[in-house]
């Protein structure tokens, strides 16, 4: 089965986007073991993550129509958020990969969202702290999510919320509410 998804990946993206696949699945297998989730769904879910991400905008929208998903108003002000949706038909209805859990992963992993479970966590966390990221705040946000997963995963959610407004770019409702549900839980302990 991987070898038929890495020929996927090889043939649909480029060569950094290829490699950035492969550390995402390695770091979610990572953090999977780390956390108790499934190491096979968290390193299935990185390697798909971002299957479409080089697919045209059109061709993005015609699968995500076709499969079903309305995106909202919000979901649509921002174009870079697609791939995760088209990612997540094109393995459920081309590779026919049908658990509810590896989509929800990958449906997810730009914008978080209220109550995501562990391996939607895992994935959105893999994706920002693989080897080929590089910022300022990465080796404390690496650090954090070796020690814990919720204060990670809440501290990627501020990380990303201010990166896109210093660059007065849109910032997507779900990544605001899954932010403000992260922090309520922390009070609620």
């Amino acid at each position: 089965m991987y070898e038929e998804i890495i020929k996927q990946l090889s043939d649909r993206l480029s060569e950094k986007r290829y490699i950035h696949s492969l550390n995402v699945a390695k770091k979610a297998k990572e953090l999977a073991e780390l956390y108790g989730a499934d190491l096979e769904k968290a390193y299935l879910s990185g390697l798909l993550h971002d299957i479409m991400k080089e697919t045209s905008p059109e061709k993005q929208l015609k699968l995500i129509s076709e499969g079903g998903i309305i995106v909202s108003r919000d979901q649509m002000m921002s174009p870079k958020l697609w791939h995760a949706y088209s990612s997540a038909v094109y393995l459920r209805d081309y590779l026919k990969i049908e658990d509810e859990e590896i989509f929800d992963a990958v449906f997810y992993h730009t914008t978080g969202k209220p109550d995501m479970p562990t391996l939607t966590k895992i994935i959105y966390l893999a994706d920002m702290i693989s080897e080929d990221r590089d910022y300022k705040e990465l080796p404390y946000l690496k650090e954090l999510s070796y020690k814990n997963l919720d204060e990670a995963v809440t501290a990627a959610l501020e990380m990303s919320i201010d990166f896109l407004k210093e660059k007065g770019s849109y910032v997507c409702e779900k990544t605001t509410e899954a932010l403000e549900f992260m922090k309520k839980g922390k009070k609620d302990l």
